[in-house]
């Protein structure tokens, strides 16, 4: 008899009845003490070992060129850089992408089994251009999917087939340059440009969010979102997943050409996290659903190690 794979065990619910409700409410949910100290800082060193492995290579002309285990950078200034697809760049983002808590707190917010679309990793610090551009409090806002395709509601609560986690690997203070969103954004179907544009004439509906080191920001793609300006010295770095149901779509670089992951990253992944790494062609999307006096589901976790041998 042939051995049954490993499940891949995550909770359900996630989130408290109280997280989810301020979720309700606010379109995002701070959760502390997602990573331990050691996740937090073997992951920023990740992150900052991939920026200098890439600007090591790049041509000044065209930083965006140069890719390093299929993590590119997607902007780039001496102040702020930002990778995108570094699902297999460093076992640590790819460790933090799997990893069962955060997966779990997006599987109940898409109502549905996931599968991972994006891995990012964001590195920015004061320039002399910002405190001018901070001072009119102008945002870059935008939004990862339209309300009417990319949300539904269940047991009256809101669910999203695009979520991210934003994971703060360095404290972040009022004028640390954190997320700043626009409040209850996620839910209100009317034109974008006329909720910035309301915004920006009453800034106290503009959050701007601020954490210690381990915590992670959780919201949906329909919310109205940007990174805040930095303003204070040093260096801020974050980490981010972006997940989709378990059938969604194989995700595309900017210029439409596909994502492909190396032959040896795809033998390396786990039965169990097939799925949540490669999705499933077929319509079943597992969907699964909670009501809001559930309480959390708090069996311990272990996150998923990676060896680096894995990465090509």
């Amino acid at each position: 008899m042939t051995a049954p794979s490993p499940k891949f065990e995550r909770p359900f619910p996630a989130l408290t009845p109280e997280q989810r409700y301020r979720f309700e409410v606010f379109g995002y949910v701070l959760i502390e003490d997602t990573l331990t100290p050691d996740e937090v800082a073997r992951t920023r060193d990740a992150a900052k070992r991939l920026r200098d492995e890439l600007r090591s290579k790049f041509d000044p002309a065209d930083p965006t060129r140069t890719e390093v285990r299929g993590a590119r950078f997607t902007k780039y200034t001496p102040t702020y850089q930002l990778i995108q697809q570094a699902l297999e760049a460093e076992p640590e983002l790819t460790a933090y992408a799997c990893h069962p808590r955060l997966v779990g707190m997006c599987e109940e917010l898409i109502g549905a089994q996931a599968r991972i679309t994006q891995v990012d990793a964001f590195l920015n610090s004061a320039s002399e251009a910002i405190p001018a551009a901070a001072a009119d409090g102008r945002y870059g806002f935008h939004t990862g999917v339209d309300i009417p395709f990319g949300s539904h509601t269940q047991n009256g609560l809101f669910h999203c087939n695009f979520v991210k986690t934003f994971t703060y690997l360095t404290d972040i203070g009022p004028d640390d340059g954190g997320t700043v969103a626009i409040v209850g954004s996620h839910k209100v179907n009317a034109p974008i440009r006329d909720i910035i544009n309301l915004a920006h004439q009453n800034p106290a509906l503009i959050h701007k969010i601020t954490a210690r080191a381990g915590s992670t920001l959780l919201f949906p793609e329909t919310l109205i979102h940007a990174s805040g300006h930095r303003t204070t010295p040093g260096e801020r770095v974050t980490v981010s997943a972006g997940y989709g149901p378990v059938n969604y779509l194989e995700w595309s670089r900017g210029d439409g050409t596909p994502i492909r992951l190396s032959d040896g990253f795809t033998a390396s992944v786990p039965a169990s996290l097939h799925d949540l790494v490669h999705g499933r062609s077929h319509w079943d999307r597992n969907p699964r659903y909670r009501t809001l006096d559930q309480p959390a589901d708090t069996k311990p976790v272990k996150p998923v190690p990676w060896p680096r041998d894995t990465m090509r």
